[in-house]
This record gives C-alpha cells, structure tokens and sequence, in this order.
C-alpha cells in the first residue's frame, strides 16, 4: 500500500490552472541560450517553422529540463505528439 501511494507521488506532475503541465519559463530560456534557434541563430525572439520538443513527454514521466528539451520542425512536432 504504502509503495504504491509512493509511486503515484512520484507520477504527480505539477500542473496550471487549465490542467496543463507546468513548465518553466527559466528552463525553456536556459535552453534557446545554449541551443539558438536553428531557423535564424539567435538565443531569444521567435523561431519560425521550429518549436521546442521535450524528447522524452512529460505525461510520460520526462523532466521539464534542457538536457530533454530538442529542436523540432512543427511538422516533426505535430507528428511526434501524434504518435506519443
């Protein structure tokens, strides 16, 4: 009993108040400063035709961190969220 109360704990991901996981603004700034938009080379601003992807999900348990954080097309995006 008491391992499974541990194991949902540890599945808990915070959440905003529309139900959407958390992420934070820090880490997604930390990320474009030492990987710059591959569409125009700069640390900040937008990035046309690229959006950030999380290699591993976040409903699937992965860190909201850096080193799981990638580039990706928006049409590589939208057909990697398909298929997780």
């Amino acid at each position: 009993m008491l391992l499974a109360a541990l194991a949902m704990t540890a599945l808990a991901v915070e959440r905003d108040s529309y139900g959407r996981f958390k992420r934070s603004a820090a880490v997604k700034y930390e990320f474009k400063k030492s990987n710059p938009c591959p569409a125009t080379g700069r640390p900040r601003g937008a990035c046309p035709g690229y959006e950030i992807d999380h290699i591993v999900p976040l409903k699937h348990g992965g860190a909201d961190a850096t080193d799981n954080m990638q580039w990706l097309t928006v049409p590589e995006h939208k057909n990697k969220t398909k298929l997780e």
